[in-house]
């Protein structure tokens, strides 16, 4: 239920796509009324002496992050995360949105009936407002338009096998199907960008090496599966009008062939949002590096995996290049137990959305970028993906008062204590970030404050009908 009263939000920093002014957001009803220079804010605050004001003071004043990438793994792995503590994590992030992966919850979200289920799991647990992707796999091209009308946000498939049973990979010729289905929906379909390489001689090179060296793990996944993954992707995109998104973009080499597949798609006339072809990447391969990650310690892996520092600084030239869209956190946890000191047989995941914020921020500001690069790449990007770019991801006049005071100057260091997500290992335990988000409101309630939850859950589940 979102706030009735009138509020006035002040800031000197209130950040917007225009850039970074001294003023306020104006908000009724849980929605932004209007966006005030101080002048106009001192005016109003004048003229209507009942108005609820807020100041941040020096507080950047930002529109709520949203995370279009999250496994939650609710229900049927809650050991590993869940709703409750995943949106926790978010709200103390700054995050107000989040939307959730189709894997790795038991059951996958690759028919109505199962998001019916996870809907169910998720109702009356999450701190933040909660938007879902479907599932492709194989044989469910059937169930696709039925999720599309039940307001999923898109769909994800892996082109390699995915590491949980229920969820297998898809060919070229199930790809066919889900396009087909897919054709004058609106909606996209994701990937899982890697295609394994049949090499028996490399695979037997590689297990004959030490699996705690975190090389061992870098060599069995090279550029090459990403890139034959876009090359795959590429030859569908003559033939079909469906949007395609790329998740968590790591080798930097597959950069150009997705600028080229955007130019030509633009070319041909697509007039969707960059053409209908996006990408994404991450905040830990902007900013962790091969080089650094010691021995034995998996909770460095995911997939495709954190490549050398050269790879590091490329993604970022692409990043302000716009070549590519947004950065999500790839929020993929598991029990401790599945994070063994052997790389190649640990689970592949990083647990990280409660400091993704702050990760991009201690990056992008040490680069020289200012707070507009925070409401363009974790904000305004990932909402406009998702389609729900009326009504989050930007201070703007209509849509949901997601609100966030965050101090870009102050500094933490992240420890297991001050860790809301359910399993507390991650890589950035001991690692000293900036920015720290002091307050965190959506649809204009406070929902967290000075590293506290506030009230119960408020959160909305981004459904039309289940």
């Amino acid at each position: 239920m979102a706030s009735t009263g009138r509020q006035l939000f002040l800031s000197k920093r209130v950040v917007t796509a225009a850039g970074v002014a001294d003023g306020g957001v104006l908000v009724d009803n849980g929605q932004i009324q209007d966006i005030l220079t101080r002048h106009q804010a001192n005016t109003f605050i004048a003229e209507n002496e009942d108005i609820k004001v807020v100041d941040g003071g020096d507080l950047a004043l930002m529109a709520g992050v949203v995370d279009s990438h999250v496994h939650v793994n609710e229900p049927g792995r809650t050991a590993w995360e869940g709703f409750r503590t995943a949106t926790s994590a978010a709200a103390a992030g700054g995050i107000t949105t989040i939307v959730d992966m189709p894997l790795n919850s038991i059951p996958p979200t690759t028919t109505v009936e199962n998001l019916k289920i996870k809907a169910s799991s998720a109702q009356g647990n999450v701190f933040v407002d909660v938007g879902f992707w479907g599932g492709v796999i194989v044989g469910n091209q059937d169930s696709l338009k039925d999720l599309v009308k039940a307001g999923v946000v898109g769909f994800k498939c892996f082109l390699c096998p995915s590491g949980v049973d229920e969820f297998p990979n898809v060919e070229a010729e199930d790809l066919e199907k889900a396009f087909a289905a897919l054709e004058g929906t609106g909606s996209l379909l994701a990937f899982h960008a890697e295609v394994q390489e049949d090499n028996e001689e490399t695979d037997n090179k590689i297990l004959k090496k030490d699996p705690e060296e975190y090389a061992t793990y870098l060599e069995s996944r090279p550029p090459k599966m990403e890139l034959d993954a876009i090359s795959l992707i590429s030859s569908f995109l003559d033939k079909t009008d469906v949007r395609v998104h790329v998740v968590h973009v790591s080798s930097a080499s597959v950069v150009p062939l997705l600028n080229k597949a955007r130019q030509q798609r633009v070319a041909a006339g697509n007039t969707a949002w960059r053409g209908g072809v996006t990408a994404e990447t991450c905040h830990h391969y902007l900013f962790l590096n091969a080089e650094q990650i010691p021995r034995g310690r998996s909770e460095y892996k995911c997939a495709p995996p954190i490549r050398d520092l050269d790879n590091k600084e490329k993604l970022w030239q692409y990043l302000l290049d716009d070549k590519l869209d947004m950065v999500v956190s790839d929020h993929s946890p598991c029990t401790p137990e599945l994070k063994c000191s052997n790389n190649l047989e640990a689970w592949g995941g990083i647990s990280s959305v409660q400091f993704g914020l702050s990760l991009f921020w201690t990056e992008a500001s040490a680069r020289g970028l200012d707070l507009t690069s925070i409401s363009k790449y974790m904000c305004s990007a990932p909402a406009q993906l998702c389609g729900i770019q009326h009504r989050k991801g930007a201070l703007k006049i209509g849509l949901d008062a997601d609100l966030i005071f965050f101090d870009p100057d102050a500094q933490f260091t992240v420890t297991a204590d001050i860790i809301r997500h359910k399993n507390k290992l991650t890589p950035y335990i001991g690692k000293t970030l900036k920015g720290v988000v002091k307050k965190t409101y959506l649809r204009g309630q406070l929902i967290y404050e000075d590293g506290e939850l506030v009230g119960v859950p408020k959160g909305n589940l981004l459904l039309k009908q289940v």
